[in-house]
């Protein structure tokens, strides 16, 4: 049992990771649909939590494990969130 259960702390950093990146995801669909000076500004607070999230991933990641696809998704988000910046200004 005790295993099993530092196991789920091993991987609940990378799971945080993602957790968080597909938050970033949801903020910035819901800005790039409602352009509000609020929606926006709750999805540049999700980037900083996402990036914060996924600069610790790798140190409960197994091999890196999952830490990659948390990455890709981070950027990926940056620029749609960069891209819509660039349209409000």
């Amino acid at each position: 049992m005790r295993h099993y259960e530092s196991s789920m702390r091993t991987n609940s950093t990378v799971d945080q990771a993602q957790d968080s990146a597909q938050k970033l995801h949801n903020a910035v669909t819901q800005a790039m649909s409602h352009p509000t000076e609020k929606v926006i500004e709750q999805a540049e607070n999700s980037l900083e939590h996402a990036e914060r999230a996924i600069k610790h991933a790798p140190e409960g990641s197994v091999q890196g494990h999952g830490v990659d696809l948390a990455e890709e998704m981070l950027e990926e988000e940056k620029k749609r969130l960069s891209s819509l910046n660039k349209q409000e200004h």
